[in-house]
């Protein structure tokens, strides 16, 4: 449970640290969409060299990355498997019944490895280097547009703000309950299937029990202090955007640029 990331922050005084998150955040999304522009070895190395420089940028450990990688590898490994044996290919290494292994399901695999990898990079960079509630900010900001169609935009950040920011508690919570019983005798890793799904439900209960008690805390809070929406309310944290944050966003298009030109070259 330590290795999860998402919703942890890390302070530091970083030039990704400093950024606007609104930047940070559209860089993200389009991220996202530009990995699927890559089709070739190349295009992969650019995109691998441009999170890595990200990673260098924000100070933050490569190992540390590693570490919170962990968590997804399941998915990840499921999802290459199912890609390699099942994607069509004219060139066939391996066949036994139904299931085909070739040359162009092996690639094509390795590719699917590399977006998840780098997508999990690229919003950990996000997540680590920007706090909660700043990013929750940033999303109300993104969003502002769409109070005209009376869409909730503040509630929204509120409630992301909040869920961000309870993430690690609510891992921390687990840890902690899954040494209580381990103390009591518990073995997590005896047993069958079915045995397994049964030890996970002295870990749930109380689970449940402390995040109800901890909403119910903080709801009574929030209306002790007078909270009322967003309706009028100032902001503490004033979002500012500067060169830096037209610099990143210049460059994933400058590399969205590139990696059009190459598919249309190559």
């Amino acid at each position: 449970m330590n290795n999860m990331l998402m919703g942890r922050y890390i302070p530091g005084n970083s030039i990704i640290h400093k950024m606007d998150p609104r930047s940070k955040l559209l860089v993200m999304i389009a991220f996202v969409v530009v990995i699927f522009l890559a089709h070739d070895w190349l295009g992969y190395l650019l995109l691998l060299i441009y999170t890595f420089v990200g990673v260098s940028l924000s100070k933050i450990s490569v190992s540390y990355f590693l570490k919170g990688l962990r968590p997804m590898l399941g998915l990840i490994l499921f999802t290459v498997i199912f890609q390699m044996l099942f994607t069509p290919g004219e060139t066939v290494l391996f066949h036994l019944w139904f299931i085909k292994i070739s040359t162009e399901s092996l690639i094509n695999a390795v590719y699917i490895f590399f977006r998840f990898v780098l997508i999990i990079f690229m919003s950990t960079i996000l997540t680590l280097t920007t706090p909660p509630l700043t990013l929750a900010d940033g999303i109300e900001k993104g969003l502002a547009p769409l109070k005209k169609i009376k869409v909730p935009v503040h509630e929204l950040g509120l409630m992301l703000s909040i869920s961000l920011r309870f993430i690690p508690t609510l891992m921390d919570d687990t840890t902690m309950i899954m040494n209580a019983q381990k103390a009591r005798g518990m073995d997590f890793g005896e047993g069958n299937l079915l045995q397994k799904i049964k030890s996970v439900i002295p870990i749930l209960i109380p689970l449940f029990v402390s995040s109800f008690r901890r909403a119910d805390d903080l709801a009574i809070a929030m209306e002790s202090r007078g909270y009322q929406g967003g309706d009028g309310r100032t902001k503490y944290r004033q979002l500012k955007w500067s060169m830096r944050d037209n610099t990143l966003v210049i460059s994933i298009i400058i590399m969205a640029a590139l990696l059009i030109l190459w598919s249309k070259f190559s």
